[in-house]
């Protein structure tokens, strides 16, 4: 007779898990279905974002500009003390030489008692004549002594300072690569926004751009745009520079960014200023009103003074805006004004 067996029922445990699961994916699955797809950025957002990742690139750029010239700096003091631990190596073997012509010329003349040599000397009056050079010869080896001790530790303190100086240029440089890379960061961020707006949008909102410059300039254009002075000769340096494209850490003359600008335009009035704008902020007297700017000063704008540009009558500012811009004139109301600086 054959045998039949009961088939195995599943465990309460595996039947939970199972009824779980099925429950789970149902449930997930009429979330999707229910989800509203993802709206896309419209342009002004798109604009908003790319607006505050370029203010951020500003931001880095500005720090890149101050570690480039700390750079630099660094590299002409290095130098500078290089030559003179060069020179001073030379001035101190000289010395060394000398001294050591004088211990031989010693050695030699002082080899038996000078009493003995005064006794059996033929003539004591030349005798004598020889140990004063002698004591004089002394004198001068202790003098050089001296000298040699003073360049040695001369030389001592301005290698130190060099290898000092060669340590901070290598912490610059390492600054410089990571101020670089934060730039470049923010620079690809706000091109994949870009990127993402139609063709139609972007050339929206390139005449939004235009109009804005176009507006700035008819203004300046109606207004008195001539400075005077070294600030006079700086602003109209600048006015040629317009159209000229937005480059982070270029500072001229086919390229600028924001303090690039001013410290380029400047220069060719005959008048140096620090390169970044929060130096540049502190490198004259500082005009809080708006009224009373006067073409050519410098303009500060945000907290951190990480923006500049030239006053250029009329409410409007001269000015490298940012990346995808070119120099052009801005109303002074589109950006936090701080102060103004008059170099």
């Amino acid at each position: 007779m054959a045998s039949h067996r009961r088939p195995k029922q599943p465990s309460r445990t595996r039947v939970t898990v199972l009824t779980t699961a099925a429950a789970a994916a149902v449930a997930l699955s009429a979330n999707v279905a229910n989800a509203a797809p993802s709206e896309k950025p419209s342009k002004d957002e798109v604009k908003a974002k790319v607006d505050k990742l370029y203010e951020e690139a500003e931001k880095a750029t500005e720090k890149l500009d101050g570690a480039k010239e700390k750079q630099q700096k660094l590299q002409k003091e290095i130098s500078s003390l290089q030559d003179n631990v060069a020179r001073g190596q030379e001035d101190l073997n000289d010395l060394r030489d000398g001294l050591g012509s004088m211990a031989s010329a010693q050695y030699r003349t002082g080899g038996i008692d000078p009493s003995v040599a005064l006794f059996l000397s033929s003539d004591p009056d030349s005798y004598l004549d020889k140990a004063s050079a002698m004591d004089q010869l002394s004198a001068q080896q202790v003098e050089s002594l001296k000298k040699v001790q003073e360049k040695q530790r001369s030389l001592a303190q301005q290698r130190s300072e060099a290898s000092e100086k060669l340590k901070d240029l290598a912490d610059t440089r390492a600054e410089l690569a990571k101020k670089k890379k934060e730039v470049q960061g923010k620079l690809g961020e706000a091109q994949k926004l870009l990127n993402s707006l139609t063709a139609t949008e972007k050339a929206a909102l390139a005449a939004k751009e235009q109009e804005r410059a176009t507006r700035a300039t008819e203004r300046v254009n109606l207004g008195s745009s001539k400075g005077s002075g070294r600030a006079g000769a700086a602003f109209s340096a600048a006015q040629g520079a317009i159209g000229t494209p937005y480059v982070y850490g270029a500072s001229g003359p086919s390229s600028f960014d924001c303090s690039g600008l001013t410290s380029w335009a400047y220069a060719q009035a005959g008048v140096s200023i620090p390169r970044t704008s929060e130096a540049q902020a502190n490198a004259g007297t500082r005009i809080y009103s708006q009224s009373d700017l006067q073409v050519g000063d410098l303009v500060i704008f945000y907290g951190d003074f990480h923006h500049v540009g030239l006053y250029a009558g009329g409410g409007q500012v001269l000015h490298a805006p940012h990346t995808g811009a070119v120099v052009r004139y801005e109303a002074i109301g589109n950006m936090p004004f701080q102060f103004g600086v008059r170099i």
